[in-house]
């Protein structure tokens, strides 16, 4: 089976709340000794302001293309097996899921690091958007990720996959999983 067989992306309409069970479920395998999973969700306070729920919006198909390609650059840097993603357009009311991934891979590191490059990248690059709604108002969020990706456009570095431009160093692990991915600080470059 392909790499990309092994990965369910999906973008969820409005009041389709993320069943995780059926996540985990995917990319469980008997061969794999790590499952490794996100789950984002609406908290009730930001900067001292009371959030009633968030609103997501998105342009799909866009979505859907520059996660695969995220997901492809994930399994170039660490030996994975199975990759779940799921995100929530519409309301998502305080204590609820936005978004979900699930990972799974034969070595914990492998499926600990993914995890943790999909969401950063899912949010700093994918045309997913986000509205917090206040209890006194609502406001249109850039995530901290998408504005650090913006200070990176303006240094040249390119990446092949959604048409974003970041820093990547890539360097050799000992052991079994080959070569990683380590996104350059260029907050600290910039000191």
């Amino acid at each position: 089976m392909a790499d990309e067989d092994k990965n369910l992306i999906e973008i969820l309409e409005e009041n389709n709340p993320i069943d995780m069970s059926k996540y985990i479920s995917y990319v469980h395998a008997p061969q794999c000794g790590a499952i490794a999973t996100f789950s984002g969700t609406t908290r009730d306070t930001f900067e001292g302001k009371t959030v009633l729920e968030l609103r997501y919006e998105a342009y799909v198909p866009m979505a859907i293309r520059c996660i695969k390609s995220i997901c492809s650059s994930a399994r170039s840097s660490w030996n994975l097996h199975s990759i779940a993603v799921a995100h929530c357009l519409g309301p998502v009311p305080v204590g609820e899921t936005s978004v979900f991934i699930a990972i799974s891979a034969v070595h914990r590191d492998d499926a600990l690091d993914a995890c943790k490059f999909l969401i950063d990248e899912i949010k700093a690059s994918v045309p997913i958007w986000k509205k917090e709604i206040y209890a006194d108002g609502e406001v249109w969020k850039e995530n901290s990720e998408f504005l650090g990706r913006r200070m990176e456009l303006g240094k040249g570095m390119q990446d092949e996959g959604c048409g974003k431009k970041i820093g990547v160093e890539t360097h050799k692990r000992k052991g079994c999983c080959g070569m990683k991915v380590k996104m350059e600080d260029v907050a600290a470059d910039s000191k």
